[in-house]
């Protein structure tokens, strides 16, 4: 908690306790190379370091990060893991690769030519209805711990078709929100397709990267979608529902 001043229009103050949603560097190490350094909650890591290396192709399944540690350093937080399987061998020259992309993650050739790659298609699956996205919204109100404290947290959940809340978890990042959920289910085992991804986050690209990538079926955000989200979410048959309110939901048809 921290003291602060709520200023109002006729100029009086008054004095009140805030609490911020905790953001600190994450270090994230695989099979002892420094892969990333991501500002984000330090909750739920083991979540997001299995759910950041299976959205980044470093691992197949949970079961390919191995021998998760968390270490809390003066500067921040390390993640270690052990990586088998062919993201093992792909670690060396794609930490290579990472050293010359700038912040932006998008920068020379090399990269140019991932972000076209065609994804996966998704499994074939049947439309959900729009009330099961009302009732989880609804749900996810009371189930935000971190959002409801600070007022400025992103969440991530998994819900079932008719709209039940299966899996949430939250972070300062939107996309290490979903990372999170992502990590959490895949070690429970549980799959993402069956029923739907909803994300508080502004719907970019790379959320639909990683939904796709991560085998969901369909993806619910509560902010618009960027042009390249919805064409690459087309591309890999996801349905998408996005500027989802308690009362609307837009359905981007494919």
């Amino acid at each position: 908690m921290a003291s602060a001043a709520q200023v109002h229009r006729d100029g009086s103050r008054l004095a009140i306790t805030r609490e911020w949603v905790r953001e600190e560097p994450v270090a994230l190490e695989f099979n002892g190379l420094a892969y990333a350094v991501m500002m984000a909650t330090p909750a739920d890591l083991e979540d997001f370091a299995t759910g950041f290396a299976l959205t980044e192709g470093l691992a197949a399944h949970a079961g390919e990060v191995m021998d998760l540690a968390i270490a809390e350093v003066e500067q921040g937080w390390i993640v270690r893991a052990a990586l088998s399987g062919l993201g093992a061998e792909q670690l060396g020259e794609r930490v290579r690769s990472r050293v010359a992309e700038s912040s932006c993650g998008l920068c020379g050739i090399e990269n140019l030519e991932a972000v076209a790659r065609p994804l996966p298609l998704v499994a074939a699956h049947d439309p959900i209805e729009p009330q099961a996205i009302f009732a989880a919204l609804a749900a996810m109100q009371h189930l935000q711990p971190m959002g409801l404290a600070t007022g400025a947290a992103h969440a991530a959940a998994w819900c079932d078709p008719a709209g039940a809340v299966g899996c949430l978890r939250e972070d300062v990042g939107r996309h290490n929100a979903l990372d999170k959920l992502i990590g959490a289910m895949a070690r429970e085992g549980r799959a993402l397709a069956g029923g739907f991804a909803l994300s508080t986050a502004r719907c970019s690209y790379e959320i639909v990267e990683k939904a796709v990538r991560a085998g969901a079926t369909t993806l619910v955000t509560m902010s618009l979608p960027t042009s390249m989200a919805v064409d690459r979410a087309r591309a890999a048959g996801l349905s998408l529902w996005v500027l989802a309110r308690d009362d609307s939901v837009l359905e981007v048809t494919v």
